[in-house]
């Protein structure tokens, strides 16, 4: 399975969504982008890092031997792999956007938006 998923905010995405690229907000201090691999792990991650965010929020569905950008899985303070994706996320990687939707107070994907 070559799929990968990068969680962002609605209304950030909307203002990269036409561009030839995308880059997160914390790209500049982190010096990549952060990616999950798998269902399970991105409820997980949504559930931590967006916990208590209110706003809609979006998965991109990335296909990671389409990017352009390397890609390499790290070891996180959780003990898990990730895969980081060092550079711009080339556009015609994405696959897929689908909506998150909250059920019972936590995050699971839900149906693609595109």
């Amino acid at each position: 399975m070559n799929t990968i998923y990068c969680l962002v905010p609605k209304e950030y995405w909307e203002q990269w969504e036409i561009r030839e690229h995308y880059l997160p907000r914390d790209y500049e201090q982190e010096g990549f982008i952060h990616a999950t691999k798998g269902d399970e792990l991105l409820g997980k991650v949504a559930n931590r890092v967006y916990k208590e965010y209110e706003g809609e929020l979006l998965v991109l569905v990335v296909d990671e031997h389409k990017t352009t950008s390397p890609i390499k899985y790290e070891q996180a303070k959780d003990g898990l792999l990730y895969p980081h994706i060092y550079g711009p996320l080339n556009h015609d990687a994405i696959v897929d956007v689908k909506s998150m939707q909250r059920t019972d107070g936590r995050w699971e994907i839900g149906a693609s938006i595109r």
